[in-house]
C-alpha cells in the first residue's frame, strides 16, 4: 500500500485501537522454497517492506540444498488433514477466531484474530500442527517439518481482514483432494 492509498481511505476504515483485527499467518514446509529459487526469495538481509524479492540465483539455490539436513517436506492428504484439524483445535482451545485456513502441499495459510502477538500465533500453530501430525502417524522425524519462521501480516481494517479471507479461501488455486 502506498501513501496515496492511505490518503484516499476514509477515517472509518482506520483501526485506531492499536490492536490488529487479525493476522494473515503463512508458513512453509521445510525445503520447498529456498533462497535462489526461480520464484525469487527474501532473506534476512533484504526483508524490507515494499522492496523487490531477490532474483533467482541457481548457485545460491544449490548451496542452500547442500545445507539441508533432510529432504524437502510435502504435505500429502493425511498430513494436510492433520494440520487443518490442529489449526481448528488450537483456535478453539485458545479462544482465537479462525476466519479461514487453507493447507496446501508446501504451505499453510490462516486468517486468525487473537489477543496476542502474531509471532506467538505462528509459533503455536506450527508446534501444534507438528504434534498433531505425529499423533496421527504421518510425521515421525525429530526435526520440524516447517521452514524457519513464517509470514505474519497484521490486518488493521475490516477490508484487510476480508481481503485476506478471500485470498486464503479463493486465491490458492484448485481445491486439493
Amino acid at each position: 500500500m502506498c501513501c496515496y492509498d492511505l490518503y484516499m481511505r476514509s477515517p472509518e476504515e482506520f483501526n485506531d485501537s492499536g490492536i490488529p483485527m487479525g493476522y494473515l499467518i503463512t508458513f512453509r514446509t521445510f525445503g520447498t522454497w529456498l533462497h535462489g529459487d526461480r520464484r525469487g526469495s527474501v532473506d534476512r538481509f533484504h526483508n524490507v517492506y515494499g522492496t523487490p524479492m531477490l532474483p533467482p540465483d541457481p548457485s545460491r539455490e544449490r548451496y542452500e540444498q547442500h545445507l539441508m539436513k533432510m529432504p524437502p517436506v510435502k504435505l500429502d492428504s493425511r498430513r494436510r488433514d492433520a494440520v487443518l484439524r490442529s489449526l481448528r483445535e488450537t483456535c478453539r482451545i485458545r479462544k482465537w477466531k479462525l476466519w479461514a485456513a487453507n493447507v496446501r502441499t508446501n504451505h499453510v495459510h490462516s486468517v486468525i484474530t487473537a489477543q496476542c502477538r502474531a509471532l506467538t500465533v505462528l509459533q503455536v500453530l506450527k508446534a501444534h500442527a507438528t504434534r498433531t501430525m505425529k499423533k496421527s502417524g504421518c510425521w515421525a522425524s525429530k526435526r520440524s517439518p516447517w521452514a524457519y519462521r513464517g509470514s505474519r501480516k497484521k490486518l488493521w481494517t475490516e477490508k484487510d481482514l476480508i481481503d485476506a479471507i478471500v485470498y486464503v479461501e479463493y486465491g490458492q488455486g484448485k481445491p486439493l483432494p
